[in-house]
């Protein structure tokens, strides 16, 4: 369906820093104009990015409206996504989308034109806290798809936030050397603030004990391949519930979904907060809290184990000694679990999962972690219009 910029409605800006929009000259897309061309995946050619050409403010980026006729149904929701800030943003449909295109990111070949669908384009990963999987799996995503990467470990430590430099300064800096920042911060809607400074897509690798939508994203991705369906499954979460932001993505974004049961087990001072249950409940998700774990095994499509998080007890180290141990996934709760179950661990473990589990065909953590790169790679060609 052909789409249309509208010239003739004025551009508005709700921050003086972005009135000055910079034109990009008619002349340069000329037929007498030569400009790079860059593959793309349905085997099609575009002009190379103009650097400089995207950073617009999102609130005012032209309207696109339909040629044909503007009461036809309205354009995909991924079309339109310009940040990944939490799991709520997610429809069902785009779910579906994004998942067809995962699957097409894992049959990119090294050497093909989908190989380089990115390059010339430059992510930054900005991580306040520690991480490896999901900052070497998105740096790998972007280095697959033929794209450059500027990254800071411990930016805490590192960055001139040691010098005091607020968050929105650093985006408004950092949006000037690349084309997408993902962040990593340890505090709870940092990702929000950061999305409303910058111009260019921010995609939450994590704030705190908030939100971690990339990991919920691969989480049902993972369900999806290894279960065979989103629909009519029970699930078991499992260990630090209250601070474990992947289970509380994972259980907002489970209410797209039909005839779902959430099981909690967790020792009580990590006992999943009231913010998740109340969201559950107005979305008329069952859920239920227990505390025998071989019990729940026995039951659920798919047992989701984390770790005590040591990190968030930096001031009542009591309670984490009250915490640690008391759920642990061994080769008897294994034997408890159906043959069509699979275990999920967001990783790192510590001893939640015994290693004797590794072994076991249904123990599907380290293929979890592999579904990410194909999300991550599928979300930067999304945020970035390829």
């Amino acid at each position: 369906m052909k789409t249309l910029f509208r010239t003739d409605i004025p551009l508005t800006c709700s921050q003086d820093r972005r009135a000055k929009i910079k034109s990009v000259d008619r002349a340069k897309f000329s037929s007498k104009a030569v400009l790079p061309l860059r593959a793309i995946s349905n085997g099609s050619t575009r002009p190379a990015k103009l650097y400089g050409q995207n950073k617009i403010n999102k609130s005012c980026r032209l309207q696109v409206v339909n040629a044909a006729a503007e009461s036809e149904s309205q354009v995909n929701g991924l079309t339109e996504l310009e940040d990944c800030i939490e799991a709520e943003q997610f429809s069902r449909e785009m779910l579906d989308e994004l998942f067809d295109i995962a699957e097409d990111m894992e049959k990119v070949e090294r050497g093909t034109p989908d190989a380089r669908m990115l390059e010339g384009y430059i992510m930054a990963t900005l991580f306040y806290e520690p991480s490896t999987r999901t900052r070497l799996s998105f740096e790998s995503a972007m280095r697959r798809l033929g794209g450059a990467v500027l990254t800071t470990e411990s930016a805490g430590e590192y960055s001139s936030a040691a010098k005091g430099e607020t968050l929105e300064d650093t985006m408004r800096t950092v949006e000037g050397y690349a084309d997408v920042i993902v962040l990593r911060h340890f505090q709870a809607g940092s990702a929000k603030r950061a999305a409303g400074a910058a111009s260019i897509p921010i995609i939450n690798a994590g704030d705190g004990p908030g939100q971690h939508p990339t990991q919920a994203l691969l989480d049902l991705y993972t369900i999806r391949k290894e279960v065979g369906r989103l629909d009519n499954i029970k699930v078991g979460l499992v260990g630090d519930l209250a601070n474990g932001r992947t289970v509380r993505s994972l259980a907002t974004a489970l209410t797209l979904f039909d005839n779902v049961t959430l099981v909690f087990v967790a020792p009580p001072v990590v006992k999943m907060k009231d913010d998740i249950k109340h969201f559950l409940d107005e979305n008329n998700v069952s859920w239920i809290e227990v505390d025998d774990l071989m019990k729940v095994a026995s039951e659920v499509d798919v047992l989701y184990q984390t770790r005590i998080q040591r990190e968030r007890f930096a001031d009542r180290p009591e309670e984490y000694e009250q915490a640690r141990g008391k759920y642990i996934i061994t080769k008897e709760v294994m034997e408890a679990l159906p043959e069509t179950s699979v275990v999920m661990h967001p990783l790192p473990r510590l001893d939640e999962i015994a290693e004797e589990v590794d072994s076991d065909p249904r123990a599907a953590y380290f293929r979890q972690a592999q579904n990410g790169l194909y999300i991550r790679m599928a979300l930067l060609k999304i945020l970035l219009n390829i």
